[in-house]
């Protein structure tokens, strides 16, 4: 069997997740076929390049060797399809052009019809990612212009080597959805001991959440049942009583759940935007902080919370 890009690829994956079944989400191929993949990989190799865990899938020490060179070349020919992309998509335009990446956020909608009215005339194209780190590779391999990304407080993203980043937000508390008929729901403000019985839901393919999860409610000394899931899966659990999940502030009031803060904002992230180097970023940052404040006007809770701690982004442009 000869190596190729693909199954390096496969590797990296499969070593950034920490789990086969995240990998092949992220990959887009069946769990099934990806480990029959790991399985022909090691077979040439002469011996396992992951050790399977209860936890999930850690390198050995071939592993890590094999890692170590496997991604300087994943890397190079990323960068190498990405300018050659680009190159030929500028070619095609001959106008100017925008690519934005971004993390799920409730933000993206009124950015985007900001940068139009901004920016008229300009090819504004737009990718949606799970994992903050795809779109950074993203940005490094000139896929893409600008990412605006979350990163999870205790789990530091690796931003590539001359990216420029820009903080929207140092700290933006993420805030708990749950039933209305929740116990907790009638508050104005939720202890994490007041959801110490639910089933907690987190997605493991958003970086770094369930890390950042998993601390926070160890330090509180919290061992809750937790269910791994996509967002939609998890609103619809939660209204239906059947789990609590992590949200972001921005949230819109719903009438079948209730959006709360957590006392003491335990889970938090940093609102990041990353672009490549030279790019002039400031019209994209202004749309964006411009965005960000209507949505926390929007919304009641979190815009008393801005208020609470003086931010400046609790005045709408």
């Amino acid at each position: 069997m000869e190596l190729e890009v693909r199954h390096l690829k496969a590797l990296c994956a499969i070593a950034d997740t920490g789990s086969l079944h995240q990998a092949a989400r992220r990959l887009g191929v069946s769990q099934p076929s990806l480990t029959t993949q790991l399985q022909r990989i090691e077979k040439s190799m002469g011996a396992e390049l992951f050790r399977r865990e209860r936890t999930g899938c850690r390198p050995t020490l071939l592993g890590r060797a094999v890692l170590s060179r496997a991604r300087p070349l994943v890397d190079g020919m990323s960068a190498l399809v990405g300018a050659a992309v680009a190159e030929a998509e500028a070619a095609r335009s001959g106008g100017p052009r925008l690519r934005i990446g971004s993390t799920a956020s409730r933000v993206i909608g009124g950015w985007l019809r900001r940068l139009r009215v901004r920016l008229p005339g300009t090819d504004i194209s737009l990718r949606v990612d799970v994992s903050a780190r795809a779109l950074l590779g993203a940005v490094a391999a000139g896929r893409l212009d600008v990412a605006f990304v979350h990163e999870v407080e205790g789990c530091p993203l690796p931003v590539p080597d001359g990216l420029r980043q820009r903080v929207l937000l140092d700290r933006e508390p993420q805030f708990i959805s749950l039933s209305r008929d929740h116990p907790a729901a009638g508050r104005s403000v939720v202890d994490l001991d007041d959801l110490a019985t639910d089933r907690w839901m987190v997605d493991p393919s958003v970086d770094g959440e369930w890390d950042g999860v998993r601390r926070v409610l160890g330090a509180a000394g919290l061992d809750p049942p937790v269910l791994h899931g996509d967002y939609l899966t998890a609103a619809s659990l939660v209204v239906l009583g059947e789990a609590v999940a992590p949200c972001q502030p921005t949230s819109g009031p719903r009438d079948d759940m209730a959006i709360r803060p957590l006392r003491g904002d335990p889970l938090a992230v940093r609102l990041l935007l990353v672009s490549r180097p030279g790019a002039d970023t400031d019209a994209v940052y202004g749309e964006l902080e411009a965005a960000y404040r209507e949505a926390a006007g929007r919304a009641a809770d979190y815009h008393r919370w801005l208020l609470r701690h003086r931010s400046p982004l609790a005045h709408l442009p």
